[in-house]
């Protein structure tokens, strides 16, 4: 019981993080206020573009550790992603951002990562 729910949490992760890359690349501007900073009229877009290419492609990366490296690679790769929702947590109170979106948002994907990585090292 505890393999699908480990695997099932990481497959829906990685692909909600190559939605949040492709939603960044798509339309940065909403992406951005949905992240908890919105982006300015005329910011350097190619910045949101950066993200939205990063996203996308960690969300890639942790799909093809879950299918051909297995469990043991994935649950390395999420305990060091965790450091990502973390750090947005901080870049969201240092620039504006509400702590709603800091915590409610980030921080919580921060503490799912980390369970989906004890999960997976339990499989």
């Amino acid at each position: 019981m505890l393999t699908p729910l480990a695997y099932g949490l990481a497959i829906v992760l990685n692909l909600f993080v190559v939605f949040i890359g492709l939603r960044f690349l798509l339309t940065p501007q909403a992406a951005a206020a949905g992240y908890g900073v919105p982006a300015k009229q005329d910011g350097d877009a190619a910045y949101l573009t950066v993200k939205g290419l990063r996203d996308t492609t960690y969300g890639i990366l942790g799909l093809a550790l879950l299918a051909f490296a297995g469990a043991r690679a994935e649950a390395w790769f999420m305990l060091v992603v965790a450091l990502l929702p973390l750090g947005d947590t901080v870049i969201v109170l240092r620039h504006g951002g509400t702590k709603a979106a800091a915590f409610g948002i980030h921080f919580a994907t921060a503490v799912v990562v980390l369970i989906n990585a004890a999960l997976l090292f339990a499989v």
